[in-house]
């Protein structure tokens, strides 16, 4: 029996080279096929790049079509458009990039996910060229699109602010933790602490070195605590134009006190995030901040920045600070260490602000917005 819909979503962003767009498409995606009706997922990949997905999939529920087009190449545009329509030739489909570098003409009902406006909010962290090929681009995918998701009510102020969209056409869809992010055994936090070689103690930051992500201000921040019986962990991707927080450390001479850790696999993650005494993200700027919520989720106690979204997720289960006062962090990082009151009332006020963020209802959300479009006639 044909499927009554397909739903086409775009998962060439499922790489390592996007994780925090990769984790969203595919938690999105998984916790999509329970609740398909008669309808089929179509996962877009591209030919060339590993994917994030792990198969084999049910054949009845998904149907894998690679083509071989980045999302920063030209080629899409004339390639995706026609697999596009000739699944259409088959009945309606719902086409949904998560990222505004798309297909701008797809012929078919889509919807795009805006993350965040980095380059707009935060013009000094990005070239003007850069600046001025986001806002073409956004421009150009809020144009194709008859429905955007913002992953949060912050981003979606953004986005009508600096683009004039209107508010109809914009639904907003919290991320979530993924389910493996929850408390671990003893074991599973030594097992994330030895391979990693930390030493004893630690505040941990998981995310890429980016300008916004404010981390030379952090550095300065945990060097001004003076705190010598807490490491400071930095994990996650890395990205080597940037430079500055490598310096900071050495001219604060804190070699032996920052571990950067670089890129965790995903089985020593929750483990690495449970463990730690506190978990601090300094961001000018977020989106949404997914991994605040996965904190909460593993039961560790969190301080972040008052700005964006981020009061948005973490509600009153969170330590904030001013990301442009060092001494404010550096405070955040003191109460963090030495408060075991305060770091038990946050796991605890944590643990239930997490648990009502999940992708199943992430899921339904959105599968109620493809269902909520008519096909183009």
């Amino acid at each position: 029996m044909s499927p009554s819909r397909r739903y086409v979503l775009d998962a060439r962003t499922a790489t390592n080279h996007f994780p925090g767009i990769g984790r969203y498409v595919t938690s999105l995606a998984s916790a999509m096929l329970p609740q398909l009706q008669d309808e089929l997922l179509v996962l877009l990949q591209e030919s060339r790049s590993p994917s994030l997905f792990e198969g084999p999939f049910d054949r009845h529920k998904v149907e894998v079509v690679t083509v071989d087009a980045t999302p920063f190449g030209a080629q899409q545009q004339f390639r995706i458009p026609p697999i596009l329509h000739k699944l259409a030739d088959q009945g309606p489909v719902v086409y949904h990039s998560p990222y505004y570098l798309m297909p701008y003409q797809p012929g078919v009902p889509t919807v795009v996910t805006v993350h965040d406006l980095i380059p707009m909010l935060l013009p000094n962290t990005v070239s003007a060229r850069a600046r001025l090929l986001f806002r073409f681009t956004m421009r150009m995918a809020l144009a194709a699109a008859q429905k955007v998701v913002c992953v949060s009510q912050a981003t979606a102020a953004d986005l009508q602010q600096w683009f004039d969209i209107d508010a109809g056409k914009v639904t907003v869809i919290h991320h979530a933790p993924d389910p493996r992010f929850c408390p671990q055994s003893l074991e599973q936090t030594e097992m994330a602490r030895q391979r990693l070689g930390i030493p004893g103690r630690y505040l941990l930051y998981v995310g890429i070195n980016k300008p916004h992500k404010n981390l030379v201000e952090l550095v300065e921040a945990f060097a001004l605590a003076g705190d010598r019986a807490l490491t400071l962990v930095i994990a996650g991707a890395w990205d080597d134009r940037y430079p500055e927080v490598k310096e900071a450390i050495g001219r604060l001479n804190l070699e032996e006190s920052v571990l950067l850790a670089g890129r965790v696999s995903e089985d020593l993650l929750p483990g690495l995030m449970a463990g730690a005494t506190g978990f601090v993200f300094p961001s000018l700027y977020e989106g949404f901040g997914l991994p605040v919520v996965e904190a909460m989720a593993c039961g560790t106690p969190v301080a972040c920045s008052r700005v964006s979204s981020l009061p948005e997720v973490g509600g009153d289960a969170v330590l904030y600070f001013d990301p442009t006062d060092r001494r404010q962090i550096a405070t955040a990082i003191l109460r963090l260490g030495n408060d075991e009151d305060l770091r038990r009332r946050l796991r605890q006020k944590g643990l239930v602000r997490a648990a009502t963020m999940n992708w199943s209802h992430a899921a339904q959300q959105t599968l109620e917005l493809y269902r909520s479009i008519s096909p183009i006639r």
